[in-house]
């Protein structure tokens, strides 16, 4: 488990490659790339709900389906 001297030495280290200006800049960014990637998440559940099936029905009908038709094609 990651104890507060070790929190201590990787913000000292992030400030000293970064640069104290930079910080709030970096910070902003990463929100906004979780805030898309939770926005992402939710259109796949969104989709799924829609569908009414779960992502792991959808593979395994397509894989059931594929493999059928390389029987007939055969």
């Amino acid at each position: 488990m990651i104890g507060v001297w070790e929190i201590v030495a990787i913000v000292f280290v992030i400030v000293l490659l970064v640069g104290g200006k930079k910080i709030p800049e970096l910070m902003k960014g990463v929100g906004k790339g979780v805030k898309s990637f939770k926005e992402g998440l939710n259109g796949i559940e969104e989709d799924v709900k829609r569908s009414g099936t779960s992502p792991k029905d959808s593979a395994d009908s397509g894989a059931k389906d594929g493999a059928s038709g390389d029987k007939t094609a055969e």
